[in-house]
């Protein structure tokens, strides 16, 4: 069931939200080479504490999961997707990271992820991290009253596939609002004027993730939570929680 929000339901999911784009923004100012992806997560946990917020990721355990997850933010590196779990790993000149982060505060959650380089970009991570976030630029312009589901999937997935890139099948976004994954689901490809109606009050995290191959075979790392490439070529994920209101797309986990 999909519940639609009020405003005042809407203003608290962006105070959420704010809490969430601190904490990303943060982790990304301080990864540098050296830095530990565990040193990243601590400095998220920071935020969280510093805002009186809770972390909806640390202990989730979804029916696939074998563990709970340990930590509030999935940081995955190079040709890891989603869902990386942090650990000691110190970063590297070149690597491509993804960070995933979502908070809970008054009742309400939010949801965002980021991607960048760290040190030295390479031309090609630049141009994959760029054509991400075109492609989420892309679903949240989609994200209007009286348009649906596939429009969004159908604009992201164009920009993804216009570029040459390969989309991992069957994740995607999610509704969001009282808890972190909620209906509907928000595939990041699919056909326009297709699946549910937009209506004022919906809120949607949507994040398309991009191979950089072409491809879009993956797997699950033996931690039972990462998600690979199945050619080890690099991948990109951003995120926005975005409400559906009658003004337009609000963002509200802008950064």
């Amino acid at each position: 069931m999909v519940e639609l929000k009020t405003d005042t339901s809407i203003d608290a999911m962006y105070e959420a939200g704010q809490v969430v784009a601190r904490a990303l923004t943060a982790v990304r100012d301080a990864a540098d080479v050296g830095v530990s992806l565990l040193e990243l997560d601590e400095l998220a946990h920071d935020v969280l504490r510093a805002a009186g917020a809770t972390s909806p990721f640390l202990g989730y355990r979804p029916s696939f999961a074998p563990t709970p997850f340990p930590a509030v933010v999935c940081a995955s590196v190079n040709d890891a997707i989603v869902h990386g779990i942090p650990d000691g790993y110190r970063l590297r000149d070149g690597d491509l990271v993804s960070i995933d982060f979502g908070a809970e505060l008054g009742g309400w959650a939010g949801d965002s992820a980021i991607s960048f380089t760290v040190g030295t970009p390479r031309p090609a991570d630049v141009r994959l991290i760029d054509t991400a976030e075109r492609a989420l630029a892309a679903g949240i312009a989609a994200a209007v009253v009286g348009n649906r589901i596939g429009d969004i999937a159908h604009a992201i997935g164009t920009v993804c596939r216009t570029a040459g890139y390969g989309i991992p099948q069957g994740f995607g976004g999610h509704g969001i609002g009282r808890q972190m994954h909620e209906d509907p689901g928000v595939p990041n490809e699919g056909r326009p004027a297709r699946g549910l109606a937009l209506r004022h009050g919906m809120a949607l995290a949507i994040e398309p993730m991009l191979i950089a191959s072409g491809k879009d075979g993956y797997h699950e790392a033996p931690d039972g939570w990462t998600l690979r490439t199945n050619d080890g070529s690099r991948a990109a994920h951003v995120e926005h929680t975005v409400a559906i209101t009658e003004d337009g797309p609000r963002i509200l986990t802008a950064r």
